[in-house]
């Protein structure tokens, strides 16, 4: 990575004295967030995204519930450390790739909190060979949609403020399935 460098890593004297567990393998963690995009002279902008106000985001360390280059940064730390980190495309959601480009029967869209009529810039699921995935609508026909499979964030160069709020040992359950359970985890 080549960002970890530069990035920042700063230790919370405040610290919860409750857990001093280091993020590794199998553990459940929670981490509040800022991300924004970071434009081709190497600056960030406006936020974009982020969990502060709301729960934060919970994964399971090792099994990729996060992007790469995040999960690397986040190795060790414990919680109150603070880090931001800039990740190039091929650390976060990878580079665009063209063969993403695609045109579909409209029928074959299934829509998401309930639209029914496609429109550019929806975003719509799609039963493939490989499971179902979720697609970005880039223009609408009377019968076919041309639509791009990959991730909206994929090409971008993205700068995170992370802060670790939580890190517990993961359960028999959660490291069997992969991720996280109950509160601010996957419900089954």
């Amino acid at each position: 990575m080549t960002d970890l460098e530069n990035s920042e890593d700063t230790r919370d004297s405040g610290r919860s004295s409750h857990t001093d567990e280091q993020i590794t393998a199998n553990k459940a963690v929670s981490f509040h967030y800022r991300l924004s995009y970071v434009d081709s002279e190497g600056n960030h902008g406006d936020w974009s995204e982020q969990s502060y106000g709301n729960e934060p985001k919970y994964y399971l360390h090792g099994f990729h519930n996060v992007i790469v280059g995040l999960e690397k940064a986040l190795e060790g730390k414990r919680v109150g450390d603070k880090i931001e980190i800039t990740l190039k495309p091929e650390e976060a959601y990878g580079e665009r790739d063209p063969e993403g480009l695609r045109r579909l029967p409209i029928k074959h869209l299934r829509f998401l909190r309930g639209g029914k009529k496609p429109k550019p810039g929806m975003i719509a699921g799609v039963e493939t060979n490989q499971g179902k995935h979720s697609v970005i609508i880039l223009k609408v026909g009377k019968f076919n949609v041309d639509v791009d499979f990959n991730h909206p964030l994929a090409g971008r160069t993205l700068y995170y403020e992370v802060e670790v709020v939580s890190v517990r040992d993961a359960s028999e359950e959660e490291i069997a399935h992969g991720h996280v359970h109950g509160a601010g985890g996957h419900g089954h």
